[in-house]
């Protein structure tokens, strides 16, 4: 179900040794399976604060707690310890969470996406300096980037709401909403 690199199976040796109670249990837990920033809980646990419907099994020597919600969406993920210079910590490899941008953006329902794009969205938002691009479609939702005068805009969430995912979903009403992934924090040299 899941697996632990030598490196993260050490690491959470030490601190069971720590805590001084070598019946500890790993339990871990998807407390968000968005695309954008999957979110995991893990904690040690004693079997006396496991919850009724947790898995309990045995991996790579040692005792882990999956919630049941959690247990398919964690199956074949492989924990890793890593450690750089922004920090240590685990770092979960998750074949199941797909990250948005991964995949090629090909098909109708992304060619048709992209034409309003570059037709109707992008002529509208260059006066003010911005590019939108398609990310990716998934599950009938656009996620887009902006750029230009469009990354850092005080303005860029009114623009996407009421102008990009109107037209969008008017043009194409396969489409069911439309998301930000920009990092708007980055952006130089807003229009606004």
């Amino acid at each position: 179900m899941i697996g632990f690199s030598e490196s993260a199976r050490n690491r959470i040796k030490e601190f069971i040794q720590e805590e001084g109670d070598d019946d500890l249990a790993v339990r871990i837990e998807v407390l968000s399976s968005s695309p954008l920033a999957p979110e995991y809980d893990m904690a040690l646990v004693g079997r006396d604060e496991l919850e009724p419907d947790d898995r309990l099994f045995e991996a790579d020597g040692l005792s882990v707690a999956i919630d049941a919600k959690s247990a398919s969406v964690l199956e074949g993920t492989r924990v890793d310890w890593i450690e750089t210079v922004q920090g240590s910590g685990f770092k979960f490899e998750n074949p199941n969470l797909k990250p948005i941008g991964s995949e090629p953006i090909t098909g109708p329902l992304t060619d048709r996406v992209k034409q309003v794009i570059e037709e109707r969205i992008n002529p509208g938002i260059a006066m003010h300096g911005g590019n939108v691009t398609l990310v990716e479609v998934r599950d009938d939702v656009a996620y887009l980037e902006m750029s230009g005068g469009c990354q850092g805009c005080g303005m860029a969430a009114v623009t996407l709401k009421q102008g990009i995912e109107r037209m969008l979903t008017e043009e194409v009403p396969e489409i069911q909403g439309v998301v930000d992934v920009t990092d708007h924090s980055s952006g130089a040299n807003p229009y606004y």
